[in-house]
């Protein structure tokens, strides 16, 4: 007699399988037929296939792509570009230095970055001196204020900028502020309520909604931007949270910012705006944004931004350009290394040609998976001869590089997939013998705390931690 119960059953069990097995071939084909980078098309394939169902979960909420189309058209980037490309012909003069401007016509090229003379450049490496310089700024605002970061904390330091800010606006200032909702999102909304009661207009960068829009929520604003009546702006790795003052409770947290007086914040004032139009859909390009600025210092910059939905990956390629071009040394910090192929053979073909390249890392990261991942590409660039070595006296976030006292970058930018292919990132690339050497020094001072590693050493660690930094490797271009 036929159990019609179990028949059903069966049925209902190979309808589903061949309903999901369609999704996911479905999927894989979309992804191949996308035409993206064969390493992250193979990453992908290799998650739906191995973890078919946290690999759909993912893609449907990481993977998709999406059109800079869809965010501002050419008509409206272009009145955004009109002011500071005015204040950049108007420019008494600009010695573009030799060596590097084939660099700064890339980043022309791709990211519409203008070189800008006559800059001021203060680095800080701990996060209480920005904050005084960042809160000392914010109180002598006349005009307006607009400040960006990915993360905004519900903590004693965002609640001290947040009065501030709401303080300003009482007074009359414009305030605008942009905080990336997944950054966010742990913040409770009457955080931002109390801001805009104050005045202050409060934004989230593409706010997510399950499940409408989970494709925003691997695109991510991971830059941290303030502009202060568009004369003096703040860029770098540190965001608005306690954590970045007091550290964590097995290490402090060094981490690198600068502050510029000066004509290139009329870079960072262009790259805030932009962002303005994609979170309000208002085109704002008010002279009154990008006023006349005589000479504070000698520093020539340019303000570079990279999107996840452009055409080019204008800082992941200005990376290669500037680490190929060294001739005598080449530093970099950067707190995750999951590198794309171009940057690794960079870094190899410049170590491999003589260029005394040195990378620093965290000995110990804030994730444990993403660190996996960046030591599964130690023994390839030292076998190059690059020098690599471990921050010992906490978690190093710095993203800073330097080259030949000449050039240094200091931004929000890490040396991972997710900076170069995901997130909405910015950084300060400038030409000047002064600030590089600054830059230098700092380098070196948080090189003597550190421990460099031999690639023999290096090979003889535990033949699990090896395999697995492979499995992860495997997923990096997804992390």
């Amino acid at each position: 007699m036929i159990d019609w119960n179990v028949l059903l059953g069966q049925i209902a069990s190979i309808a589903f399988d061949l309903v999901y097995f369609g999704f996911v071939i479905g999927t894989i084909v979309v992804i191949i037929l996308d035409n993206r980078n064969p390493v992250k098309t193979l990453a992908w394939i290799l998650v739906l296939m191995f973890l078919p169902v946290v690999g759909l979960v993912f893609y449907f909420f990481f993977g998709r792509s999406q059109r800079r189309e869809r965010l501002i058209s050419r008509k409206g980037y272009g009145r955004l570009l009109k002011k500071p490309m005015n204040e950049y012909l108007a420019q008494d003069s600009c010695q573009i230095p030799l060596h590097y401007n084939r660099l700064i016509s890339l980043f022309r090229n791709t990211s519409q970055a203008f070189p800008f003379d006559g800059n001021r450049v203060e680095t800080y490496t701990a996060g209480l001196s920005m904050l005084q310089s960042l809160l000392r700024q914010l109180m002598r605002a006349k005009n307006h204020i607009h400040l960006e970061f990915y993360i905004f904390e519900d903590d004693a330091v965002g609640r001290l900028v947040r009065d501030v800010l709401m303080d300003k606006a009482r007074a009359g200032v414009e305030v605008r502020v942009i905080y990336d909702d997944v950054g966010c999102w742990k913040v409770p909304k009457r955080f931002y309520e109390e801001m805009r009661e104050a005045g202050v207009d409060v934004r989230s960068f593409l706010k997510v909604r399950f499940p409408l829009f989970t494709s925003k929520v691997n695109y991510r604003n991971h830059r941290k931007i303030v502009v202060i009546d568009g004369q003096v702006g703040f860029v770098g790795g540190m965001n608005l949270a306690e954590r970045y003052m007091r550290g964590l409770s097995w290490g402090l947290w060094r981490d690198t910012h600068l502050m510029i007086e000066g004509r290139a914040v009329h870079g960072l004032q262009t790259a805030f705006l932009l962002d303005w139009y994609f979170v309000d859909r208002t085109i704002i390009s008010s002279a009154r944004y990008f006023p006349k600025v005589d000479n504070r210092g000698t520093a020539l910059a340019q303000i570079v931004t990279s999107e996840p939905v452009g055409q080019w990956r204008e800082i992941m390629q200005g990376l290669c350009m500037a680490i190929v071009s060294a001739r005598k040394y080449f530093y970099m910090q950067t707190p995750y290394f999951l590198p794309t192929e171009s940057v690794l053979v960079a870094m190899q073909t410049a170590a491999l040609a003589g260029v005394d390249v040195r990378l620093m890392l965290p000995m110990r990261a804030d994730n444990r998976v993403t660190h996996l991942g960046s030591c599964s590409y130690l023994a390839d660039v030292l076998r190059a001869g690059v020098k690599v070595y471990f921050y010992k006296p906490g978690f190093l976030h710095s993203k800073l590089m330097v080259s030949d006292d000449e050039f240094s970058t200091v931004g929000s930018t890490n040396v991972d997939f997710r900076s170069f292919e995901h997130n909405f990132e910015v950084n300060a690339f400038i030409y000047d013998t002064e600030t590089a050497l600054q830059m230098r020094e700092v380098f070196l001072q948080d090189q003597r705390a550190s421990v460099q590693l031999s690639l023999k050493r290096w090979l003889k660690r535990p033949w699990y931690q090896k395999a697995a930094e492979s499995v992860i490797r495997l997923m990096a271009p997804l992390l």
